[in-house]
């Protein structure tokens, strides 16, 4: 933690409980003076402090981190860039703003969604489209909604991780062969925990794939579980694991899913698979075992899979929601893209920002995968405000049936910050030592203030669009060459 002026967030917190300057500097075994010099940004905010303030009054000390302030920054940028005027302001006053003001920053970016929600709605309304009756409210579609609630991050996950393990920890107890590789040994203990537990029959289809079959019917009638065929042991065992959450911690999910004020009973449902997907990753992942073999193994992902019998794209975003599980774990950020660098997967558990408009980085390597398929690729890479990531991207297929049956083929990416990469076997060989290395990105052509990108498909943020006749990159019609 770097100093941190964050005198605004401590007088919000001294407000909210109701007290004085001298009730809090006692509390936190300061003087007033020095309190009252903290909340007017004259001294920052130390870590002694931040730890006072957890031990005394049970706060989240991640409020205050700067990867959460990190966050708000590229959220609010993301805001500003997309609104009227919202290019002119400097960026020194947007991070007053994000790391002063939180609250404030929430409400712009809020009326940003609602703007954007808006702005389609009376798109749609003037194509005189079939959807446009449908458009009648300024919120997200329900995916988005869920997607925006699980990368916000909650405390949720770390109680659902918690009964995944309860739960691992009972099944270990069972008689199963020890040289069975471990995908193989947790199936048979689901599958036996569902005939015994709850009556359900679990029947693996035969033959070939379907490409239109679910992964998993669960019949109430005939009390009978149906896997679809050709799926791998790791894929049985997560399916499993899908259901036994859904009758085991049914309760505690719906209870999760009630309280985030979905708009929708399609947001609702969509988070209530989320979660019991989360259930699932933190059951055949398991916290303590799972990153004491990442610790050991390096953070090899391919040997990870291997080990748990599992994919690239499983471990991957396993590693980015695990930031609750123990303070002392690498806080990664996990995407997946397809070819029009559509995004269907984000999330993190650090501060790295996603754009949410206009598309983001051609640099980013994330990308260049798909020209080396199955090829992992590495890369430092530098942001506008000169924080430096590794990032590991490779291209991922998912298929279901046999020859010329259609096929999905993506490209993750798993990161963190530089400062942690030395833990991480792919950063031996970067030069971690010679940051002038590092591939200068941004979070999006719109929101990036970068000038002499080569790539870059808008206008610098807040900078005039040049007239000079030589800068063709962005004038209508303008030839090649």
């Amino acid at each position: 933690m770097s100093k941190a002026f964050l005198g605004a967030h401590l007088k919000t917190l001294r407000e909210q409980r109701g007290l004085t300057q001298a009730a809090l500097a006692q509390a936190l075994k300061v003087s007033s003076s020095y309190l009252n010099q903290i909340e007017n940004n004259q001294r920052p905010l130390t870590v002694n402090v931040l730890l006072r303030l957890q031990s005394a009054f049970g706060i989240d000390a991640q409020q205050f981190s700067e990867d959460v302030q990190a966050r708000q920054l590229g959220l609010l940028r993301t805001a500003l860039a997309d609104m009227p005027g919202g290019d002119q302001v400097p960026l020194a006053e947007a991070r007053i703003l994000a790391e002063q003001l939180p609250a404030a920053t929430r409400v712009v970016v809020d009326m940003h969604k609602r703007f954007r929600a808006a702005e389609d709605r009376l798109s749609l309304i003037a194509e005189n489209t079939d959807n446009a009756p449908h458009a009648t409210s300024a919120a997200l579609q329900p995916y988005e909604a869920v997607r925006e609630f699980f990368y916000a991050g909650h405390q949720h996950l770390a109680l659902l991780d918690e009964q995944a393990e309860q739960l691992y920890q009972q099944l270990q107890t069972q008689e199963q062969d020890p040289h069975a590789p471990h995908a193989s040994r947790l199936a048979n203990a689901l599958e036996e925990r569902l005939l015994r537990l709850h009556g359900i029959t679990v029947r693996r289809e035969a033959g070939s794939p379907a490409t239109e079959q679910p992964l998993r019917i669960l019949e109430r009638q005939s009390h009978q579980l149906r896997l679809a065929a050709g799926l791998s042991a790791g894929q049985q065992a997560f399916q499993l694991g899908i259901q036994l959450a859904l009758l085991e911690s049914g309760t505690t999910i719906d209870g999760f899913t009630n309280a985030a004020n979905f708009d929708s009973n399609e947001a609702r449902a969509l988070a209530r698979i989320g979660f019991a997907n989360h259930f699932a990753g933190a059951l055949l992942l398991p916290n303590r075992l799972f990153l004491e073999t990442a610790n050991a193994l390096r953070y090899d992902i391919e040997l990870l899979a291997e080990h748990f019998g599992v994919g690239f794209e499983t471990v991957g975003h396993r590693l980015s929601t695990m930031r609750h599980a123990d303070p002392h774990s690498i806080p990664f950020f996990f995407v997946r893209v397809d070819r029009a660098g559509n995004m269907s997967k984000r999330q993190s558990s650090a501060d790295f920002h996603f754009s949410r408009t206009g598309g983001t980085c051609p640099l980013w390597n994330v990308y260049d995968a798909f020209s080396q398929p199955g090829k992992i690729l590495t890369q430092l890479a530098r942001m506008p405000d000169e924080r430096t990531y590794l990032w590991i991207a490779r291209t991922v297929e998912h298929r279901r049936g046999g020859y010329g049956s259609p096929r999905r083929i993506f490209s993750v990416a798993l990161g963190c910050d530089m400062r942690h990469a030395h833990r991480l076997v792919y950063a031996d060989d970067l030069g971690l030592d010679a940051p002038e290395r590092a591939v200068p990105i941004g979070s999006g052509c719109k929101v990036c203030d970068r000038e002499n990108c080569v790539q870059r498909a808008f206008p610098a943020l807040g900078r005039p669009l040049s007239i000079d006749p030589d800068a063709r990159r962005f004038a209508p019609y303008a030839p090649a060459g």
